[in-house]
């Protein structure tokens, strides 16, 4: 794990305290980062919608698996 010093605005990590169910404010900052990541990474899926194409179907992946044989 790594420390880092960094200036936050009260009134923000105030809020920030208010809003996240976090019992310090290092958990509330690693909260709101991961929670940022996660919405980062589904942006980035959400717009590959459309752009992928699969072929498989649901009886062929239910039954053709070639790790089980």
């Amino acid at each position: 794990m790594s420390r880092a010093t960094i200036t936050l605005s009260n009134d923000l990590l105030d809020e920030l305290m208010r809003v996240l169910p976090a019992k310090s404010k290092t958990e509330a900052v690693t909260i709101a980062i991961s929670e940022e990541i996660r919405r980062k990474k589904l942006e980035k899926i959400k717009a590959m919608a459309g752009k992928m194409e699969f072929d498989a179907t649901a009886e062929a992946l239910r039954h053709h698996d070639d790790r089980l044989g």
